[in-house]
């Protein structure tokens, strides 16, 4: 099995989202799409910009947490990607 720690963005609320997931990346980022509860029910514009796979479950939520202590945009700059 493997796990996917991805970074969504909202252009409409100008936000990031961190979290992993054993879906495949797409259908999870359709789910968030959808009328989902909590913080990325907030917008339905969310869009996959980061993405890496783990084959363990344990090193998608060590990338996870790094992120959210770094912050999701910290984290892509430090990267070049934004």
């Amino acid at each position: 099995m493997n796990f996917t720690t991805y970074i969504l963005f909202s252009k409409s609320i100008n936000k990031y989202y961190t979290g992993y997931t054993s879906l495949p990346p797409i259908e999870r980022l359709r789910r968030h799409n959808a009328n989902h509860k909590g913080f990325t029910g907030r917008a339905q514009d969310w869009n996959l910009i980061y993405q890496i796979a783990f084959e363990h479950k344990q090193e998608a939520l060590d990338l996870e947490k790094k992120i959210k202590k770094r912050g999701a945009f910290r984290f892509l700059a430090d990267k070049n990607l934004i």
